[in-house]
């Protein structure tokens, strides 16, 4: 009988290309990911890995193994997930991901609520960037997720996920407070012909966008500043640094020499939870996402009395 944890450790080497990727991946150390391995080739009478260069890879035998590996986690999750919905009951350990600002401004709430309705069940938290969110929830180490996607420059979602709209996120222009367009009831991004900007870090869903839609608006962006924290970017904003446009959920805080403006044409970013299909008769999958909507429903309205 091939044990399981042991096929979940060759089948996490297989995805990610590597034992130390394997081992971050499944939050344990590599030398328990190399003896699980070591195990399994013990069971089957196998060779698994063998030496390449300075790492190893994966022989034939493995990459075969590694395939069935991951029918056998599927079927094993869609057992998981119709057993807990003939129990109905919310129950067990949840991981779940999202990126930065939703991490801030929707986890909280929503796990508070979990935590009140739903004493049983275990949540884990984790800060990741949407990309990412989406390849760990696509590969089973993570549950659920929350990533955000701007309408006009959509993320490809793979098969086999299923998402929940939770909010449209408005972004409007952060300008410091002495800028002569500072008066202004909205701006259009042709205005800001030859501002300096402040950015999140290159490679980040935001970074690309602002670039993405700056050059759609034929402006060539000049970066000043790069961070990744909203709050730090109005901060540099309030310095006279440059301008940002900042989604609602990324300014809790306003300094006072900062003024937002809203974008014509209106830019936002949708907010989704996306989660395995084959889970999705998980109870606790559907408390959670009932959760996220609560407090989004909560944003919305405190956003609409402002």
């Amino acid at each position: 009988m091939l044990d399981l944890n042991r096929l979940k450790a060759l089948h996490a080497v297989h995805v990610y290309g590597s034992v130390g990727a394997a081992a971050d991946a499944l939050m344990v150390t590599p030398s328990a990911v190399s003896q699980q391995i070591a195990k399994l080739e013990r069971e089957t009478g196998a060779r698994l890995m063998e030496r390449s260069g300075r790492g190893v890879r994966l022989t034939d035998a493995a990459g075969l193994l590694a395939e069935h590996a991951e029918r056998i986690l599927a079927l094993v999750e869609t057992a998981e997930a119709d057993f807990e919905a003939l129990r109905g009951e919310v129950v067990g350990r949840l991981n779940i991901a999202s990126f930065a600002t939703a991490t801030r401004g929707l986890m909280p709430g929503a796990i508070v609520s979990l935590k009140k309705r739903h004493p049983d069940l275990h949540v884990q938290l984790f800060e990741r960037e949407p990309e990412r969110v989406l390849r760990e929830v696509s590969r089973g180490e993570l549950d659920l997720g929350v990533i955000q996607d701007w309408l006009n420059r959509p993320m490809a979602m793979p098969e086999g996920l299923s998402r929940a709209t939770l909010l449209d996120d408005v972004a409007d222009i952060a300008i410091p407070a002495d800028h002569p367009l500072a008066g202004r009831r909205e701006l259009g991004l042709a205005e800001l012909h030859g501002e300096r900007w402040i950015s999140s870090s290159p490679g980040t869903v935001c970074h690309d966008w602002l670039v993405f839609t700056l050059r759609n608006a034929s402006l060539e962006p000049e970066i000043a500043c790069m961070a990744d924290e909203y709050p730090t970017q109005l901060a540099l904003v309030a310095a006279g640094l440059g301008c940002a446009i900042v989604p609602r959920l990324g300014r809790d805080c306003v300094p006072d020499g900062v003024r937002l403006i809203p974008i014509a044409p209106r830019q936002s970013r949708r907010l989704y939870a996306v989660w395995r299909t084959d889970a999705a008769r998980r109870p606790a999958i559907r408390a959670t996402v009932e959760a996220l909507l609560g407090v989004s429903r909560q944003k919305e309205n405190a956003w609409a009395l402002n």
